[in-house]
């Protein structure tokens, strides 16, 4: 085929502007998800778009911009996924994340929402894995998107913890790193590896046992003895 990847077309119908324009960022994310922002190819997206890469430069600025398009759209759809899982409103928790953490939902309340609405989207959790990873070399281009993710999510969990421990930056941090953790063993094994059990079993490590869980409450007091 002389212009494009074998069973890749490019006579597939005309979408308006935005409709084409989520689809090269779904596309992308797929892509990004398997492969990583360097092994990403704008001919790869331009052949699944059934476009030319100039095509597909008149909806995003560059590969740099096509990849903050991305981040930017997950974060809006994730914000949205995590409203519909705690039962709030877009005003209690924005897209992105403020500094005192959603109003009106606890650290042990959020922590689970997060890890079962990512239960349902592994090739989400998979992009933003390997983006993290990526994005430790300065050079990258989400190394500064990265850098303010954390900052922020950090600040807004301390900020929720601060009635859970004296030590709140430091319980944030540990939270966040056994998220992260469990999600990365998932991703492995995700048809042994039940992601929102394991997360349960570690929330009452790292909270206690939830209220009214007698046995939950004893094995925490021993612990404690």
């Amino acid at each position: 085929m002389a212009d494009g990847a074998p069973g890749y077309r490019r006579d597939r119908p005309r979408l308006p502007g935005p409709e084409r324009r989520r689809q090269i960022i779904d596309i992308t994310s797929a892509l990004i998800a398997e492969r990583g922002f360097w092994g990403l190819s704008m001919q790869d997206v331009a052949d699944r778009c059934g476009l030319t890469v100039p095509g597909v430069l008149r909806h995003v600025s560059s590969k740099a911009g096509l990849l903050i398009a991305v981040l930017e759209h997950r974060d809006a759809e994730d914000a949205r996924s995590l409203r519909a899982q705690l039962g709030v409103g877009e005003d209690e928790i924005p897209d992105e994340w403020s500094v005192d953490g959603p109003e009106g939902v606890g650290l042990r309340q959020l922590c689970s929402a997060t890890m079962r609405r990512n239960a349902e989207q592994p090739e989400i959790v998979r992009l933003f894995t390997v983006l993290e990873a990526e994005s430790l070399t300065p050079s990258h281009p989400a190394h500064a998107y990265f850098a303010k993710r954390q900052k922020q999510a950090t600040a807004a969990f301390a900020s929720l913890a601060k009635g859970l421990s004296d030590r709140p930056e430091s319980l944030a941090r540990h939270i966040m790193a056994m998220m992260d953790g469990l999600q990365i063993q998932w991703l492995r094994a995700p048809e042994t590896f039940g992601l929102v059990r394991e997360w349960e079993a570690a929330a009452e490590v790292l909270f206690g046992a939830p209220e009214g869980d007698a046995r939950g409450q004893e094995r925490q007091r021993k612990r404690s003895d």
